[in-house]
């Protein structure tokens, strides 16, 4: 996925009513579900975006952020599934959510990330970050792979959870890497793992930016490289995996707008135009930024679907790959 900020101008029509929605939406206040608690990215982003999009859909239109966290984002998500789609329920989707829970824990995610949402657009997102604690004698990935290499399944690494982003990750790290092993420690959440690393009880681990920025700027863990294509400028000394003796590797978390499925095209367009103007909005980007998302390209609800499938595709090939049974 490519994540950067480029400017955009919507034209005011474009946030008009659409023809053949109800004339007066919203007439009360649209409710954005965030399926994790409040303080962490995500949330972040949906607060922003609440505060931002508000103004463009009407004079006096609310949008109120609601905290439904579990499994993953799994339970605020089968609950925006089942509400109507009148575009007053509206979900800010993470890569767990819609992406690597469904591949990797079917049983336990009761939708389709596709079929079962309407895709509105793309917010932003931003890569993982391969990390070892600051004591570790690995200073480059070639280093640290060859160790893991050289002792099969007894070197560790942790993860914020069984079958989230940062595990099928390192699933697909293994796998490009020629088939290591090494053992999983599922941790409940990034600050978790951080800290983990930060006491050196685990060997490394795959993490988002925006949980592990602040230790890498504290000089308490050592960021070895990112799992997106480029260098990210909050980090410009940190290679890329790509560089690092693995090409074209690439898997990026994301933020994701949807709605439940049967939307009206018309409120897709609508809500879809609010988020394009406000990732042109160099205040509202600079703040998503701080919270670890970098603001998507400007985008629609058809290409918005489509960057879903890819990814669902994308997750459940990993899954395959590397044989993972989680909740069967």
């Amino acid at each position: 996925m490519r994540l950067g900020r480029r400017a955009l101008l919507a034209a005011p029509a474009l946030l008009a009513t659409p023809a053949g929605a109800q004339s007066s939406w919203p007439e009360r206040p649209i409710s954005l579900v965030v399926p994790f608690l409040a303080g962490g990215s995500t949330d972040i982003a949906a607060r922003i975006l609440a505060e931002r999009m508000a103004p463009l859909l009407g004079a006096g239109a609310r949008i109120v952020v609601e905290n439904r966290a579990g499994a993953g984002g799994s339970v605020g998500s089968e609950w925006v599934r089942h509400r109507s789609a009148d575009g007053y329920t509206l979900l800010l989707a993470s890569a767990s959510a819609l992406g690597t829970n469904p591949a990797a824990l079917p049983e336990q995610t009761p939708y389709d990330p596709v079929e079962d949402f309407t895709p509105i657009a793309l917010v932003g997102g931003g890569p993982m970050v391969l990390v070892v604690p600051m004591q570790s004698p690995y200073r480059d990935v070639r280093a640290l792979l060859a160790a893991v290499r050289a002792a099969p399944g007894q070197m560790t690494w942790a993860t914020s959870g069984a079958g989230g982003i940062g595990h099928l990750t390192g699933e697909y790290l293994k796998i490009r890497a020629g088939g290591l092993r090494a053992e999983h420690v599922p941790y409940r959440g990034g600050s978790a793992v951080m800290e983990a690393l930060a006491k050196g009880e685990v060997d490394y681990s795959l993490e988002v930016l925006a949980s592990v920025a602040p230790h890498l700027r504290d000089g308490l863990s050592r960021g070895l490289a990112v799992t997106s294509l480029k260098r990210h400028p909050l980090f410009p000394d940190v290679p890329t995996l790509d560089e690092s003796g693995l090409p074209g590797f690439e898997v990026t978390t994301w933020n994701v707008l949807v709605a439940p499925r049967g939307l009206p095209p018309q409120l897709a367009e609508t809500l879809a135009a609010a988020v394009r103007r406000v990732l042109a909005d160099s205040v509202a980007t600079a703040r998503l930024a701080q919270a670890g998302v970098d603001p998507a390209e400007p985008g629609t609800p058809a290409a918005t679907r489509a960057f879903l499938m890819a990814e669902r595709e994308k997750f459940t090939g990993i899954v395959r790959a590397a044989g993972l049974r989680l909740g069967r």
